[in-house]
């Protein structure tokens, strides 16, 4: 699976951005996706997932900002995020897995400065 990110950029504080990532596959649907961030000198971290049957989670600390989606039609999964803080500025990452399979997109830099 090919994924690619896009919608990356740089907002002020208490701004949004909206992630996109397209996925090369005809079965997208069955796939479980996710969208990871890693800042500069931290590992990676899990930022909001989505299951092949829509079951989201989020990590704590973007819990009522961030909203995870899928449009199954566009193979495409879509992060909303709101009410960004500087502590948002990271390299975003989605990711594909099924069955062990794991995939990864490029990134996408998201920077949060006034």
């Amino acid at each position: 699976v090919q994924l690619q990110a896009c919608g990356g950029g740089l907002v002020q504080p208490g701004g949004s951005l909206r992630l996109s990532c397209v996925a090369s596959r005809a079965r997208f649907s069955i796939l479980n996706m996710g969208w990871y961030r890693q800042a500069p000198g931290k590992q990676r971290e899990l930022v909001a997932s989505i299951t092949s049957d829509a079951r989201v989670n989020y990590a704590d600390s973007v819990k009522g900002r961030f909203t995870i989606s899928r449009d199954n039609a566009k193979n495409t999964v879509n992060l909303q995020m709101n009410s960004l803080k500087p502590e948002d500025t990271a390299v975003y990452y989605c990711r594909s897995e099924r069955y062990g399979f794991t995939s990864w997109g490029q990134g996408t830099l998201v920077t949060v400065s006034s």
